[in-house]
Protein backbone atom coordinates (compact mmCIF):
# COMPACT_ATOMS: atom_id res chain seq x y z
CA UNK A 1 0.00 0.00 0.00
CA UNK A 2 1.13 3.50 -0.66
CA UNK A 3 1.59 6.05 2.07
CA UNK A 4 -1.46 8.00 0.92
CA UNK A 5 -3.70 4.94 1.05
CA UNK A 6 -2.35 3.88 4.42
CA UNK A 7 -2.87 7.38 5.82
CA UNK A 8 -6.42 7.43 4.50
CA UNK A 9 -7.24 4.03 6.02
CA UNK A 10 -5.76 4.94 9.41
CA UNK A 11 -7.38 8.39 9.41
CA UNK A 12 -10.75 6.93 8.47
CA UNK A 13 -10.50 4.28 11.17
CA UNK A 14 -9.61 6.82 13.85
CA UNK A 15 -12.41 9.13 12.75
CA UNK A 16 -14.93 6.28 12.65
CA UNK A 17 -14.23 5.45 16.30
CA UNK A 18 -15.86 8.70 17.45
CA UNK A 19 -19.11 7.76 15.70
CA UNK A 20 -20.13 11.38 15.16
CA UNK A 21 -20.08 11.34 11.36
CA UNK A 22 -18.75 9.36 8.45
CA UNK A 23 -15.13 8.34 8.22
CA UNK A 24 -14.60 10.16 4.93
CA UNK A 25 -13.33 13.40 6.45
CA UNK A 26 -10.86 11.46 8.61
CA UNK A 27 -9.69 9.58 5.53
CA UNK A 28 -9.07 12.84 3.69
CA UNK A 29 -7.17 14.31 6.64
CA UNK A 30 -5.13 11.11 6.96
CA UNK A 31 -4.24 11.13 3.27
CA UNK A 32 -3.17 14.78 3.41
CA UNK A 33 -1.12 14.15 6.57
CA UNK A 34 0.63 11.21 4.89
CA UNK A 35 1.57 13.35 1.90
CA UNK A 36 2.86 16.14 4.13
CA UNK A 37 4.99 13.66 6.07
CA UNK A 38 6.42 12.25 2.82
CA UNK A 39 7.93 15.69 2.25
CA UNK A 40 8.61 16.88 5.81
CA UNK A 41 10.52 13.83 7.09
CA UNK A 42 13.21 13.82 4.35
CA UNK A 43 13.62 17.61 4.66
CA UNK A 44 14.07 17.33 8.43
CA UNK A 45 16.53 14.45 8.05
CA UNK A 46 18.56 16.40 5.49
CA UNK A 47 18.64 19.47 7.75
CA UNK A 48 19.79 17.33 10.69
CA UNK A 49 22.55 15.72 8.64
CA UNK A 50 23.70 19.13 7.38
CA UNK A 51 23.79 20.49 10.91
CA UNK A 52 25.84 17.49 12.09
CA UNK A 53 28.33 17.93 9.24
CA UNK A 54 28.58 21.65 10.01
CA UNK A 55 29.32 20.94 13.69
CA UNK A 56 31.97 18.36 12.75
CA UNK A 57 33.64 20.68 10.24
CA UNK A 58 33.67 23.46 12.80
CA UNK A 59 35.33 21.20 15.37
CA UNK A 60 37.98 20.12 12.86
CA UNK A 61 38.63 23.75 11.90
CA UNK A 62 39.19 24.70 15.53
CA UNK A 63 41.52 21.74 16.01
CA UNK A 64 43.57 22.58 12.91
CA UNK A 65 43.86 26.28 13.65
CA UNK A 66 44.92 25.54 17.27
CA UNK A 67 42.64 28.22 18.60
CA UNK A 68 41.06 27.43 21.93
CA UNK A 69 37.81 25.64 21.37
CA UNK A 70 34.74 27.69 22.19
CA UNK A 71 31.54 26.13 23.34
CA UNK A 72 28.79 26.79 20.84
Amino acid sequence: MGATTTGAVIGGAIDAMSGDDSAVDGAVIGAVAANVLKVAVPVAATALLGWMVYRGAKAVLYDISSKPRQHA
